[in-house]
């Protein structure tokens, strides 16, 4: 298993000064990132990409294909989500039957156009968030129409531990209940940050607690059982560029966190 954290320049810094060890940097589809990233590792492309929109139509896939090919990202990831805004007439907490069909069929659609063009084998599909104060709908985030997607299309699928945390938390489930409940059989890459409360938002890409690592620990303690597959990559999304992590991109943390995560790996 690989392992991988957000491309930012105090980790770019750690790797140089022999301080950090990572098999990639994990970067969004952003070309001038990826060549900047790549100076260093070679990049895992995290592409932004949603099913359930009804949106993938309009992408240019052979632009995301090229990405993918000159990176040897070996996945094309898919977001199921739907949000309020898309379809406002549809309550953020709604679980009728007919909106749960609704999002399934576009979600499904969307998914089956990338297995079109890149094999059911090269997409994979990742868990969102819910919070009944955003913008995500719930029927996202149901478990049991995410395994129906990926039941039907063939494709594989990414957990994103934090955000079944804070899923899991809002919809009343114990996070270990969530996520055994999610299509982890086809598991095929993880994504793992800390979760904290931010004046009652619960927000991800943070340090992890120690309640964070128990979550990874289990996690990787069911791969390491054999009863899920193991993925190609463990990916840290803490740290990366801009305003928007400039206030979470401690190199003490990055250094810390991916010494951790390197002994958890060693140890599968």
């Amino acid at each position: 298993m690989n392992f991988a954290i957000n491309y930012s320049t105090q980790a770019a810094l750690l790797f140089s000064q022999g301080r950090l060890r990572i098999d990639r940097f994990k970067c969004p589809d952003w070309p001038e990132l990826i060549a900047e990233a790549g100076q260093y590792r070679p990049i895992a492309v995290h592409f932004n990409l949603n099913a359930g929109r009804g949106k993938l139509r309009g992408k240019n896939l052979e632009s995301i294909a090229h990405i993918a090919e000159e990176t040897s990202t070996p996945f094309i990831n898919l977001h199921l989500e739907l949000k309020k805004g898309d379809f406002p007439a549809i309550p953020i907490d709604s679980t009728r039957q007919a909106d749960r069909e609704m999002f399934f069929r576009m979600a499904l659609s969307d998914v089956e156009i990338a297995v079109r063009r890149f094999g059911d084998d090269k997409v994979i599909v990742e868990n969102v968030p819910y919070r009944p104060n955003g913008k995500g709908l719930r029927l996202s985030v149901e478990t049991e129409t995410i395994s129906r997607i990926v039941a039907e299309t063939g494709c594989g699928f990414l957990l994103d531990i934090p955000h079944a945390c804070i899923s899991a938390h809002h919809l009343g489930l114990d996070p270990t209940e969530y996520i055994s409940r999610l299509p982890v059989h086809r598991l095929k890459e993880l994504h793992f940050t800390g979760v904290q409360d931010l004046g009652g938002w619960l927000q991800d890409h943070l340090e992890a607690q120690e309640k964070d690592w128990q979550m990874l620990d289990w996690v990787l303690k069911r791969i390491q059982e054999g009863a899920w597959p193991k993925p190609w990559l463990l990916a840290l999304e803490y740290g990366g560029v801009g305003e928007k992590f400039s206030w979470r991109s401690s190199a003490q943390v990055i250094e810390e966190q991916g010494k951790r995560i390197n002994t958890l790996i060693e140890a599968l």
